[in-house]
């Protein structure tokens, strides 16, 4: 990206926001320790001063503010297919494949910046912990509403919840490795299955 010829202030409109984009950008290529301040900054077109007055933590404190962002786009997207799709299993089979579709479009380069992260945390980093743990949550939340609101039975919703995250995160890590969604496409097949199984017997399936 070219640097400015004039360096952007306090007052620029979407500091803030190119800040939180080259992080979160730098944890889907690099890892959080994979980048440093300086490059954060030339992406984001900012000087040092304006990252310390947005984020007087630092980096740190703008992994934070990225992953909560992370989980803003996740948990938006989930409503918007949700209100697309009127069938639960067509809107998580939506959900699924417009990943596979990003991880295949980034030539398996750009992986889930929330578990790129939260693999290289170490016990220290405690306001980094906290915001992964509460964004997962909510994602889960998210998923076992939209579950029970199909009809399946509350604890079930959960539990199917919980088994999607791991399942999504855990095949996105394969997929990057191996260079194709061969195991994105298996885990949404059987997770798909397992939605179908669990709705109420008079629930229309496709």
């Amino acid at each position: 990206m070219p640097t400015p010829t004039t360096a952007p202030t306090d007052n620029t409109p979407g500091t803030r926001e190119r800040l939180i984009a080259a992080m979160l950008d730098a944890l889907r290529h690099k890892g959080y320790h994979g980048v440093g301040l300086k490059e954060l900054l030339d992406v984001a077109q900012a000087p040092k001063g304006v990252l310390y007055h947005h984020f007087p933590g630092g980096k740190s404190e703008l992994a934070v503010a990225s992953i909560e962002a992370v989980i803003a786009q996740i948990t938006t997207g989930l409503d918007k297919l949700n209100q697309r799709y009127p069938d639960v299993v067509q809107a998580l089979e939506a959900w699924m494949g417009s990943a596979q579709k990003a991880l295949a479009v980034s030539g398996f380069e750009r992986g889930c910046p929330l578990a790129t992260i939260a693999l290289e945390s170490a016990p220290d980093d405690v306001a980094i912990r906290e915001a992964l743990a509460k964004g997962f949550a909510a994602i889960r939340e998210r998923l076992a509403h939209t579950l029970h609101q199909a009809g399946i039975e509350a604890t079930r919703a959960h539990s199917l919840a919980a088994l999607t995250v791991s399942a999504y995160e855990g095949a996105l890590v394969q997929a990057r490795v191996a260079g194709n969604v061969d195991a994105m496409q298996a885990t949404s097949r059987a997770l798909m299955d397992l939605v179908r199984l669990s709705l109420p017997t008079d629930q229309p399936t496709p």
